[in-house]
């Protein structure tokens, strides 16, 4: 019964089996489907032990296979088989069988559904061959025509035919002689040296690997009495006037006239009513025009025209373009469609002539049966109401002289309900933001209606970003991370319905969060390029990390030779070299997606060396041109080249550097010595270093000449009083430019008319002798040799020897500036009197006593040198209050003068220093006891001390009041101190005073007990009195002691600077120790040159022992911290540090110096 069906759906059905072909799963019944068979022809070849003849077909139930033999059955000898599969129609002729079993054979594989077939297989096995004969031998006369025929055997594929003698020479072909495309030769008219008598015919078949040939013909020519009579052309090949030619279409059309006549006839050709096709070719001298890949356009009429000196003869060509059968777009296609549907079968095809279409169903004829609705209309068969016995495979066959073409067509008629074909539970993964396919694959007939359901969602999804396909997948645009979760997919038809659910994750995305940068890497160090990305983390088994150079991928290697190490994202290259230079691609990937980045590595290495060198002269052989050809930079500009040269006669095989150019400059022009013979090589310098030089020139040499320049740094000195020395820099050997090299040294007394003296030497020194001491010359030297004399020379001048200053400076005059610095004028020698170059004034100085003991002589010697003329001189480092002598004598490279008549003078008298200690004792609730040692340094006449009592704020350190107190007597040691606060801070600053004034002071802290600590203080004093009482004399003890040794011993110090002695109401201005330092720092004037070990910061014997406990400090600001001692001298009894000579911390504003003695 038939089913009635919408149309629409009918049409539906229709259109998606022809748009995108039958595909049915192998779980559904269905006809056999040709998958493979051996194209025709099969050409058997002798090498060959046996041919295969393939045929495979599918189906469901699996095919059973039969062949026919040129239209007949055909049981094959040998069927292959194979256990995991069902018998198959493949056969296999062994080399025995393979002559009978040439035909053509035909597949047909069958299950009870139907029967598919193949096109015919041809099996050519026969070998080419030309028949055993002897051709009798040709006679002509000579003049006339000669054609000798080849009649080649048929063979598989192309081949190609050649004339050749017995002994494989080729026959001489030209215009009068020429094979044809038939294989015959063909010659206009015989001549007398065309006899022969072995002309043999070849066949070459390319595709079996075979060449035969035909047994040798004679050919003969009969020699005329005389010329053979002109003889007007006629056509050898072809024959007639008109010729009709069929060719196919893409192939190429060839046209061919080959006359006879004499002389030799020319061809020309051209088409009938049109121009020649531009591709037309004339081969064979003119006999044979080629069309390649004929079209339609190509057919008509075309005449060829032979012409010699009797007249012309015409051929008539007239082409037709045909075609063998072929598909107008695509072979009919296998259809499923419902039961009660019309079918219909469409073989479209083209050819010329027109094919004729033969239908077979199953193989067999399938006819037109008008009652039964099965309908033949020539290239379409038209099922009405198909039924389920209408599925079978139809077989469209097309057909023409040209040859035919076969389409199976699968034709399933059927009802089936929705069969998913795609497995359940898919699992998919997708990256954010990418798109993902989901399938869903369903058969059914007729098609179903498919939807797509998101867990969770009552809704199908099918719109937005969702779009389900034609083929059921859907399809999922710019995936979100909220696309995550199961999806049902559900096919529904009039047959039943179906569905299957998918797993979709959203992972995120691999992206590279750092990416390699672009580099410059000097060829031979280390390159590195970073790429570090990020992935979803449950990828982690896949991801990597790969990189490529140039799109090629790097083999990463753990061997240790391996210059390519890659870790943590980093890509190593070792020593690089050019090679490595490219672009670099770092890939960071994971199962679902990758991210790229890339980055130029560039290489930088010295340039090449240059090539192509060539010297050209420009105005002689000595002045050239050397050109050259630069070599590759190397991505690192060439700054210069340097061009160097061996000769071969003084120092072969050492290149020394000749000339620098610029980097843009590839040529140099070179000046040359002469007499030597050049080799020249040239090399690159870049930012990178010097590159390999270039390979040397050929040899240039240089005909001899005179020198080219004269002796250099012309040295003139007088070693003894009477004598002069002169000595030069001579010429290197390649400057000599010839044999007999030699100086001329010629010199004068300058400034008095007088001739040269001339003397020549080999060597490159003179004496003159019985000179005047420290007279002017003028010299000249000049070089020669046996090519003549180098250029005039320039003069120089100089003095003969000189001797020791005769006179000393006079009007000696010191002006003492302070107590430490002075200036000496004089008067200078004469300068006929220093007898040479004057070096300068030594300024030499005596301190014979310190004016605080003048009965000790000190004889402490020092001096200065003042180089160049001058009248005076500034001189440091005095000792104030003390008396000195000093003398001034000139010099010059041969000695000292005399020295001048001494000046005595006596330095002012200075500032003390510090005192050497200061300590506070005795403490009370309103007195203290000070004591301290007097300065070590006096540099006066001491006057007494002047005291500051501070009175401090002790949690803010804020000065509260001052009391200043002037201690007069020089004896005096101690001071007491009364009307102070309890339980208070007092800072102490003494300072030592001569007529000059008043030298730095001495600071130091100390506190007065309060009420409760003068008690305690007193009864462990009435409790233990015998112990502070010893302790008390020990250190009175102590005390006398180190006062008597700083009185013996008393070491100087020198301070600059004078300051005026304070005035009653200005004792509180002090120096302090900053003003006191840059006093001391004061230098010799700028003309001063050196200095003598008498500097300043000088200490006495560093054996003396200050008190401990003591410390130095300013007079302004000193506060915690700043070295100030705010203890008496009992907590330092047992302490570890040292004072310096004047009560400071050695070192602290001064460096160290070795232990001088104490003035006096």
């Amino acid at each position: 019964m038939r089913l009635a069906e919408p149309p629409q759906l009918a049409l539906l059905l229709a259109l998606i089996s022809r748009a995108a072909g039958l595909y049915i799963p192998m779980q559904v019944e269905q006809p056999p489907t040709i998958v493979s068979h051996t194209p025709s022809p099969v050409i058997a070849l002798p090498i060959h032990e046996s041919v295969t003849i393939e045929c495979k077909a599918k189906g469901n139930p699996p095919p059973e296979y039969r062949w026919t033999k040129d239209g007949e059955e055909f049981q094959p000898p040998y069927v292959t088989t194979k256990s995991s599969e069902h018998k198959n129609g493949t056969f296999v002729l062994l080399k025995k069988h393979l002559v009978p079993f040439q035909g053509k054979y035909r597949c047909y594989a069958s299950n009870k559904l139907g029967t598919a077939m193949t096109e015919e297989i041809e099996l050519m096995a026969r070998l080419p061959k030309f028949p055993k004969e002897t051709p009798p031998p040709v006679v002509v006369k000579e003049g006339d025509p000669v054609v000798l025929y080849c009649n080649p055997p048929l063979g598989a594929g192309p081949r190609s035919l050649y004339w050749m003698s017995i002994t494989l020479q080729p026959i001489q072909q030209d215009e009068r002689v020429s094979t044809g495309i038939d294989g015959n030769l063909y010659i206009s008219h015989a001549l007398q040296n065309d006899s022969r008598p072995d002309y043999c015919c070849f066949a070459s078949f390319t595709i079996i690997r075979i060449i035969v040939h035909k047994p040798a013909t004679a050919v003969l020519v009969e020699a005329l009495p005389e010329a053979p009579p002109v003889r007007i052309p006629s056509m050898l090949l072809p024959s007639g006037v008109q010729t009709k030619k069929v060719v196919l279409k893409g192939e190429d059309l060839q046209l061919e006239c080959i006359p006879e006549g004499y002389p030799t006839p020319k061809v020309k050709w051209m088409k009938m009513g049109e121009k020649m096709p531009p591709r037309a070719k004339y081969l064979n001298y003119g006999k044979l025009l080629t069309l390649s890949a004929a079209q339609e356009g190509d057919g008509g009429k075309y005449m060829c025209t032979a012409t010699n000196s009797a007249g012309e003869d015409v051929h008539y060509f007239d082409v037709i373009v045909e075609e063998p059968p072929g598909w107008v777009k695509e072979p009919p296609q296998g259809q499923l469609t419902m039961i009660g549907s019309d079918v219909h079968i469409k073989c479209a095809v083209r050819g010329k002539p027109l094919p004729d279409i033969t239908w077979r169903r199953n193989g067999e004829l399938f006819r037109d049966d008008p009652e039964n609705y099965r309908r033949v209309l020539d290239d379409t068969v038209v099922l009405h109401g198909a039924t389920q016995q209408d599925s079978a495979v139809y077989q469209c066959e097309a057909s023409n002289s040209h040859g035919s073409i076969l389409a199976n067509v699968n034709i399933m008629v059927m009802n089936v309900a929705p069969l998913i074909l795609t497995r359940n539970r898919q699992q998919y993964a997708v990256v954010q933001g990418d798109d993902i396919l989901m399938d869903c694959s369903v058969f059914s007939s007729p098609p179903s209606v498919l939807s797509w359901v998101k867990s969770g969602d009552s809704e199908a999804v099918h719109a937005g970003r969702f779009l389900t396909l034609g083929d059921g997948s859907l399809r999922v645009a710019g995936a979100e991370k909220n696309d995550s979760g199961t999806y049902q997919c559900v096919a529904n038809n009039t047959e039943g319905g179906a569905s299957i659910t998918a797993a979709l994750d959203v992972k995120d995305p691999t992206r590279i969060v750092r990416r390699p940068q672009d580099a410059q890497i000097m060829s031979g160090t280390t390159a590195q390029l970073m790429c570090q990305a990020e992935y979803d983390k449950s990828l982690q088994a896949s991801f990597e990390v790969l990189w490529r150079r140039d799109g090629e991928d790097i083999q990463l290697s753990a061997e240790e030779n391996s210059r390519y190490m890659a870790a943590d994202g980093m890509l190593q290259i070792m020593n690089v070299n050019l090679r490595d230079e490219g672009v670099y691609t770092c890939v960071a990937q994971t199962s679902l997606d990758k991210d790229n980045a890339t980055a130029l590595l560039t290489v930088l290495d010295v340039p090449d060396a240059p090539t192509n060198l060539a010297i050209v002269e420009v105005s002689g052989p000595r002045n050239v041109v050397l050109v050259w050809v630069p070599g590759s930079d190397h991505n690192s500009s060439v700054t210069e080249f340097i061009v160097e040269f061996e000769e071969s006669q003084w120092e072969p095989g050492r290149w020394r550097e000749l000339k620098k150019v610029p980097g843009n400059q590839a040529t140099a022009e070179l000046l040359l010595h002469g007499h030597l013979n050049y080799k020249f090589r040239v090399y690159g310098v870049n930012a990178v270093g010097p590159g390999p030089p270039s390979e040397p020139s050929e040899r240039h040499k240089t005909p001899p000449a005179a020198p080219d320049r004269n002796p250099a740094n012309i040295k003139i000195q007088g070693h003894l009083p009477h004598q002069m020395d002169i000595s030069w820099e001579p010429l290197s050997p390649i400057e000599h430019n010839g044999p007999g090299l030699e100086y001329r040294v010629s010199y004068r007394k300058a400034g008095v008319d007088d001739d040269w003296r001339e003397h020549l030497v080999k060597r490159h020194s003179f004496v003159v002798r019985n000179t005047s001491t420290f007279t002017p010359y003028e010299i000249k030297i000049q070089s020669r040799n046996s090519h003549g004399w180098g250029p005039e020379p320039k003069t120089v001048s100089g003095y003969s020897g000189e001797d020791v200053p005769t006179a000393a400076p006079r009007d000696i005059a010191v002006e003492v500036f302070n107590t430490t610095v002075l200036r000496v004028s004089w008067t200078p020698a004469p300068s006929a009197t220093v007898r040479g170059h004057l070096g300068g004034y030594h300024v030499r100085w005596m301190r014979k006593r310190s004016l605080l003991n003048p009965n000790k002589t000190l004889d402490e010697r020092h001096s200065m040198s003042f180089p160049g003329n001058r009248s005076h001189a500034v001189v440091p480092g005095l000792h104030p209050f003390s008396e000195y002598r000093l003398t001034v004598n000139v010099f010059n490279k041969k000695g000292n003068g005399p020295n001048s008549d001494p000046v005595t003078f006596d330095t002012p008298e200075g500032v003390p220093g510090q005192p050497s200690a200061l300590a506070a004792s005795n403490g009370q609730e309103d007195s203290l006891r000070l004591v301290w040692g007097p300065p070590r340094t006096l540099n006066g006449v001491l006057t007494g001390y002047f005291l500051q009592c501070q009175h401090m704020n002790m949690s803010t350190l804020e000065l509260v009041g001052t009391q200043e107190i002037n201690i007069t007597g020089p004896d005096r040691t101690e001071w007491e101190l009364h009307g102070l606060t309890e339980g208070s801070l007092y800072r102490f600053l003494l300072s030592a005073c001569t007529r000059a004034g008043c030298g730095p002071a001495l600071a130091m802290e100390s506190n007065t007990p309060s009420n409760a600590r003068a008690a305690n203080q007193q009864s462990d004093f009435s409790t233990k009195g015998w112990v502070i009482g010893t302790m008390c004399a020990a250190a009175l003890l102590t005390l006398v002691a180190l006062m008597v040794c700083f009185v013996r011993r008393n070491a100087g110090g020198k301070y600059a600077g004078t300051p005026p002695p304070p005035a009653p109401s200005q004792q509180q201005e002090m120096f302090p120790l900053e003003e006191v330092k840059e006093k001391e720092d004061l230098h010799p004037d700028v003309e001063s040159q050196e200095m003598n070990d008498d500097t300043f910061c000088e200490y006495s014997d560093s054996e003396e022992k200050p008190l401990k406990g003591s410390s130095s400090a300013c007079l302004d600001g000193c506060g915690p911290g700043d070295g100030v001692s705010r203890d008496s001298l009992v907590d330092y009894a047992d302490g570890d540090g040292e004072f310096s000579e004047d009560g400071s911390f050695i070192g602290e504003y001064c460096e160290t110096r070795p232990p001088a003695a104490a003035t006096a």
